[in-house]
């Protein structure tokens, strides 16, 4: 009976990651575009949801300690991709480096909930992108008809009128373009996610900028919510109150972190780079770590102006919060800058953008190595004659989640999104330590701190802070998630252990090819 625990060789990574020429990537990415890439998929709408969600559901002006705390649960998880994509620079991320550490059967199991954060998750981003066209077009008195712009899944009362959708087309048009432009190039791709990453973090500074201006000392005061806090809105009535540890003080920025924690969510995407990166050794943990240090203080700052400006309290009346709350402190204390709000619209568009990129271009890499080792149809690791891209595994994306994103509603997703990017975390951290003490040899471009085979201090971390978070996922996000890995178990069994190449016995390690791998230095550092 075939070993479903069987693991790839580490030579062999290393060997592919060395290869040149064709059916290789092509390496044309720097430090800088990493960094780009990181912080594209990071910054999305979260940064403006989730800071007024999480100030007015836990944490008051102490959402900018949530951050902190956040950010500290992010770098266990980031230090260990660092470390990870510096030694195996091979497309596939969280996948590759299970196959190596854990054996196929927990590959499959990481690739197959990849698929949750990847593809899903740029469905979902699409629909939210639609939504929000929506309300940039209405600022100029104009919007796209509901039936074109909704699935036929929705229905709503349109002035007096029950309107069904029909088909989400926005949706459906921002991942053809964006596929398209993948299967273009991966340097195309990364120059326009720059352009469109200056721009929205143009406008979270400029937001700061004139915001700190009309930051009232008196919002920030107490700086954390008291526990006899409630809220009423404007005809007196009770709208929340805050019982419970983690609704107030010193459990309010652990429920706030909570919160915003998912708006860190996308910095692992770098590491499916890592095989198109110019020298992975140095730049991929510049990437992974310099967009999450960019993106933390970033947020820290937007979240001390954001509840400075406005008092945290506003943002919990529903009549005045919600996913406008940005808009809505502008417009209510920003006099004279009403088109900021506006720009803020356009940055959430912009940042739905890049993410729904970095998104695309995750999944087709994950795929791309999934089916270089036989467990996913050889088309999706055919790359373009021309173009050097996975340009199958991009078209068949392009169907599969446009689908998806045109004719079926968002909400349906729910949190499948966090559950498989927790999951790949979980798994990433418990690999670095099992790394450590199979091959603790293998040079290391960069190592995480504080972590000895006999005390992985960063690895255990990453681990328990991201088994939390999942544990603490709400119950039905956790049986749809349960029931698609259990599809992903018959899928494994029925196709993938069949063509695994390993299974088969296809991947040999010639020894010259584990010498050099092991022990001879990439002349191009690479």
């Amino acid at each position: 009976m075939a070993n479903i625990f069987a693991k790839k060789p580490l030579a062999v990574l290393l060997g592919e990651a060395n290869s040149t020429g064709h059916g290789a990537l092509k390496r044309t990415l720097g430090a800088g575009n990493l960094v780009a890439l990181g912080v594209g998929a990071i910054i999305g709408a979260g940064l403006f949801v989730r800071t007024a969600a999480a100030a007015a559901q836990a944490s008051g002006p102490g959402v900018t300690l949530a951050f902190i705390l956040a950010a500290f649960g992010c770098v266990f998880a980031g230090l260990c991709y660092a470390e990870f994509a510096a030694m195996i620079p091979i497309a596939g991320s969280a996948y590759t480096y299970a196959y190596t550490t854990m054996g196929e059967f927990v590959a499959w199991v990481i690739g197959w909930a990849l698929i949750m954060e990847y593809a899903l998750g740029a469905a979902t981003v699409s629909i939210a992108w639609s939504e929000y066209l929506n309300k940039l077009l209405e600022v100029f008195g104009t919007s796209i008809p509901y039936n074109l712009s909704h699935s036929p899944f929705e229905h709503a009362v349109v002035n007096g009128v029950t309107q069904t959708g029909l088909i989400n087309l926005p949706a459906l048009l921002i991942i053809v373009a964006l596929s398209l432009l993948l299967v273009k190039g991966t340097q195309e791709s990364a120059l326009f996610n720059a352009v469109v990453v200056v721009l929205k973090v143009l406008i979270v500074i400029v937001f700061i900028i004139i915001g700190w201006q009309f930051v009232n000392p008196a919002n920030h005061s107490p700086y954390l919510i008291p526990a006899d806090a409630v809220v009423k809105n404007g005809a007196g009535e009770v709208v929340r109150t805050y019982e419970g540890f983690f609704k107030h003080g010193i459990g309010g920025i652990i429920g706030g972190a909570g919160i915003v924690f998912f708006a860190f969510i996308g910095f692992d995407a770098v590491s499916t780079a890592a095989q198109e990166a110019k020298n992975p050794k140095r730049d991929m943990p510049i990437g992974i770590l310099g967009s999450l240090a960019i993106c933390t203080v970033l947020y820290i700052l937007f979240g001390h102006v954001l509840t400075g400006v406005a008092n945290w309290r506003e943002f919990a009346d529903p009549a005045l919060g919600g996913e406008a709350s940005v808009a809505y402190a502008i417009r209510a204390h920003m006099p004279g800058f009403e088109w900021l709000a506006t720009a803020v619209t356009v940055g959430i568009l912009l940042g739905f953008t890049s993410v729904i990129l970095v998104m695309l271009m995750g999944q087709s890499r994950v795929f791309f190595s999934m089916a270089k080792d036989g467990l996913m149809p050889n088309a999706f690791s055919q790359l373009h004659p021309k173009f050097n891209t996975p340009y199958k595994s991009n078209l068949m994306l392009m169907v599969f989640v446009g689908l998806f994103a045109a004719f079926v509603p968002g909400s349906l997703a729910g949190d499948l999104t966090s559950f498989g990017t927790l999951l790949a975390f979980v798994l990433v951290s418990l690999g670095v330590w099992i790394m450590r003490k199979s091959n603790p040899e293998q040079p290391r471009p960069f190592r995480s701190p504080l972590s000895t085979p006999s005390f992985p201090l960063v690895p255990i971390m990453g681990a328990l802070v991201c088994t939390l978070l999942i544990v603490g996922l709400d119950a039905f996000t956790l049986e749809v998630a349960v029931g698609w890995m259990l599809v992903g178990f018959v899928v494994y069994f029925l196709y993938g252990k069949r063509n695994s190449k390993l299974q088969q016995g296809i991947v040999v390690v010639p020894e010259e090819m584990e010498k050099e791998a092991f022990i001879k230095p990439d002349p191009n550092n690479r």
